[in-house]
């Protein structure tokens, strides 16, 4: 009013008035009118963390926000640092090694028992999964499983017959850390038997090859050429090829010898004879 009506500065105006000529500078902040809509979103978040704002604006529409803009809500979405955290990938269990499997190699038989799973599918359309054991050292296929679920309690006893059947248990058992294979069935198996574990390391079969390579000689050649009815003839036809695979197929790792001849030579030569 001073300067208006009488002419005076800003300076003098303050000075006569007593007041600091930094209130004339002071701009009063006003409310935002976008308060309301901005904690909406934060809630909005906070419940739903991997909804994204294209969904937020269509509640919010919902919930009576008929002309609320899309891009309005991008903006005061942005400007409220919210967003679609990065998707987490759940963590696998991972099997305990009493021996790391890059460091393991088999020296006599039944020292590496190596365990992998794989599947086909019959004519039907029923999947099937095969579990196999095979003896590093020489190579044999001691059980081919095949059934159209195969967990860890069938593994085990698996395991178990083959342990009859053979009259001893393996020093070491290798395998990947599918659930089946890391399961406390397998593990409890392990420790009555003293058996040790060798698990290979998450996406690295290399680590598993001898039963890898087994298993790729089956598909290559018996589940990429048969075709399947139902589960006994898949039975039937797998325990066929594994018999030729272990007594009739030359081994090119073998000298050109059935796993079985190996086998049976490396026992004769290494194993004291009986008088």
């Amino acid at each position: 009013m001073l300067r208006d009506r009488q002419g005076l500065s800003q300076r003098r105006a303050c000075r006569i008035i007593g007041q600091h000529r930094s209130t004339q500078r002071h701009r009063p902040e006003r409310a935002d009118p976008d308060s309301a809509l901005r904690a909406e979103l934060r809630t909005f978040a906070r419940r739903h963390p991997r909804w994204g704002y294209r969904r937020a604006h269509a509640v919010l529409r919902r919930q009576g926000h008929h002309q609320l803009n899309r891009k309005k809500v991008q903006r005061l979405w942005r400007e409220e640092g919210l967003r679609v955290p990065p998707r987490r990938h759940k963590k696998r269990r991972l099997g305990i090694s009493t021996t790391p499997a890059d460091r393991l190699v088999a020296t006599h038989p039944d020292h590496v028992w190596a365990l992998d799973y794989q599947f086909d599918v019959t004519t039907t359309g029923r999947t099937i999964k095969i579990l196999h054991v095979t003896d590093e050292f020489t190579r044999e296929s001691l059980c081919d499983l095949v059934d159209t679920s195969i967990d860890a309690d069938a593994t085990v006893t698996a395991l178990d017959k083959l342990v009859d059947a053979r009259g001893t248990h393996p020093t070491f058992i290798r395998c990947d850390n599918g659930p089946e294979l890391t399961a406390n069935a397998l593990r409890d198996w392990c420790r009555f038997t003293g058996a040790g574990t060798a698990y290979i390391d998450p996406g690295s079969p290399w680590q598993n090859p001898w039963v890898e390579s087994y298993g790729s000689r089956m598909r290559d050649e018996l589940l990429a050429i048969e075709s399947f009815d139902g589960l006994l003839e898949a039975q039937v036809l797998v325990a066929d090829w594994r018999e030729e695979y272990n007594t009739y197929r030359p081994h090119s790792a073998l000298g050109m010898l059935t796993p079985v001849e190996f086998a049976a030579q490396w026992r004769a030569e290494h194993q004291p004879q009986l008088t």
